[in-house]
C-alpha cells in the first residue's frame, strides 16, 4: 500500500514523527518486497518523544517504504477507551457521576459489609400496606402508599435466652434506618434478629443477662449476695438489666418495663448514657435528645451504640427516590384549601402570620403539645 502525502502532513501537524521520518518521506520510493516486521524491531520508533507520547497507539494500520526499499508493515490495535469511574468514594460515602440530575445529588453511606444475599424466610413475615386506610376504608393516615415491595424481619426485643450467641452477619433492613444482626445459638442453634450495635464483628459471642435463672449462676448458687456486686462482661450487644450496668456506660435498646421488649433507642446512630443507677429503685437515663428519664432498674438494655450512624448525612437526590421508600412529601399551607388547611386558601401567596400548625390546628415546630407534665422525666430536652 502506497502512502500519500497528506498521511505524512497529518502526522507532520502532530509532532509524532522524527527527523528520520522526514527523510523517509524525501526518499519515498513504491515498495518492491513485502518484508513484514514486528513494530517493536523498528529502530527509529525507539526515540524517547515516541515512546513518552504512545505514538503507536495513534497510527492505524499502515505500510510504507524506507530507503533500503524494504517494506514494514505495523499493525496497532486502537487503544481503549478510557472512561471515567462511575462510582467514586468520598471517605465514608458514595457518590455518583452526575450522568443524570438525580445522581448529582445523591450521597449514600459506604456499607459494604452488610450481607448481599437475602434474609433467613422463616424470620420473615409480609408486609401487608394499607395506603393509610382503616377498617372501613377510609383514610386515617394522610399520604401513605407507594414503595418497594418489602418483608417484615422479626426482631428479638426480649432477649430472654441466656446461651452464648454467636453473630453470624450483618444484615441490611428496609423496615429501619438500622442495621440487623443474625445471631446463632451456640446450644439449639436456632436463628434470630436483633438490632445491630455499631462495630459488631462477625464470629463475635454475645450473651442475654436477663432471664432471672441466671442470677443463681452467676453468684455462684448463692442467691442471696447483692445483684449490684455481680461480674458480668460490659461488651457490645450484651444485654442486662440497668442495676447490672455500670455508671456513665453508653446503652441502647431500652426497655420501659421489667419484662417488656426494647422501645427507647432503636434508631439508626441513637444511644443514651447511664447517668445513675442502684440495686431498686429507678436509675436516671440520658437520652440522645439531652432528656433526662427516670427508668426501673430491672429494665433491661443493651450495651453500645445503634449501628449505621451516618444514615442521617445520606441524601437521597431526587423526589422519586423517597417514593420508592414509600415516603410522600407532605403537602400544607397555601397549596391547600381553606377546608382543608388552617393556612389554605386566600388570593395571594400569604399565609397570614400564622404559627405553623397541623390540618387540625395542632402547633408543628416546637410548640408544646402535652397538657400534663410527665413525671418520669428529671430534665426536660432542650426546646427551639
Amino acid at each position: 500500500m502506497i502512502i500519500n502525502k497528506l498521511y505524512f502532513k497529518s502526522i507532520l501537524f502532530n509532532g509524532f514523527i522524527t527527523k528520520h521520518s522526514r527523510n523517509l518521506f524525501n526518499n519515498f520510493q513504491r515498495p518492491q518486497t513485502l518484508g513484514l516486521v514486528h513494530y517493536k524491531d523498528l529502530s527509529f520508533l525507539s526515540s524517547p518523544l515516541l515512546s513518552r507520547n504512545n505514538l503507536l497507539h495513534n497510527i492505524s494500520s499502515r505500510t510504507y517504504s524506507s530507503a533500503t526499499k524494504k517494506t514494514y508493515a505495523v499493525n496497532v490495535s486502537k487503544p481503549v477507551k478510557r472512561t471515567e469511574p462511575v462510582e467514586l468514594t468520598q471517605g465514608k460515602f458514595k457518590t455518583y457521576t452526575p450522568r443524570t440530575p438525580g445522581l448529582r445529588w445523591l450521597k449514600r453511606p459506604v456499607n459494604d459489609h452488610l450481607w448481599k444475599g437475602k434474609p433467613i424466610r422463616k424470620l420473615t413475615e409480609p408486609k401487608r400496606k394499607k395506603s393509610g386506610r382503616n377498617h372501613h376504608g377510609c383514610i386515617t393516615v394522610r399520604h401513605q402508599g407507594g414503595g418497594h415491595k418489602r418483608r417484615i424481619r422479626i426482631i428479638d426485643f426480649y432477649r430472654w435466652d441466656p446461651e452464648p450467641h454467636e453473630v453470624i452477619r450483618i444484615e441490611y433492613d428496609p423496615n429501619r434506618s438500622a442495621h440487623l444482626a443474625l445471631l446463632q445459638n451456640t446450644v439449639d442453634k436456632k436463628y434470630s434478629y436483633i438490632i445491630a450495635p455499631y462495630n459488631l464483628q462477625p464470629g463475635s459471642i454475645i450473651r442475654s443477662f436477663r432471664n432471672s435463672s441466671e442470677s443463681k449462676i452467676l453468684n455462684g448458687g448463692n442467691s442471696q449476695d447483692s445483684e449490684i456486686t455481680k461480674v458480668i462482661a460490659i461488651e457490645k450487644g450484651n444485654c442486662m438489666p440497668l442495676k447490672l450496668i455500670p455508671v456513665g456506660t453508653t446503652i441502647n435498646c431500652i426497655s420501659l418495663k421489667p419484662d417488656g421488649p426494647a422501645i427507647l433507642c432503636r434508631s439508626a446512630g441513637v444511644s443514651a448514657q447511664l447517668i445513675r443507677t442502684g440495686e431498686k429503685g429507678y436509675a436516671q437515663v440520658k437520652l440522645k435528645s439531652g432528656e433526662v428519664r427516670l427508668i426501673h432498674v430491672d429494665c433491661c438494655a443493651t450495651i453500645g451504640t445503634i449501628s449505621n450512624p451516618d444514615h442521617q448525612h445520606a441524601t437521597l437526590g431526587k423526589a422519586g427516590r423517597s417514593r420508592w421508600l414509600g415516603i410522600r412529601p407532605t403537602v400544607r399551607g397555601v397549596a391547600m384549601n381553606s377546608v382543608d388547611h388552617p393556612h389554605g386558601g386566600g388570593r395571594g401567596k400569604s399565609k397570614g402570620n400564622k404559627d405553623p400548625v397541623s390540618p387540625w390546628g395542632v402547633l408543628a415546630k416546637g410548640g408544646k403539645t402535652r397538657r400534663k407534665p410527665n413525671k418520669w422525666v428529671v430534665k426536660p430536652r432542650q426546646r427551639r
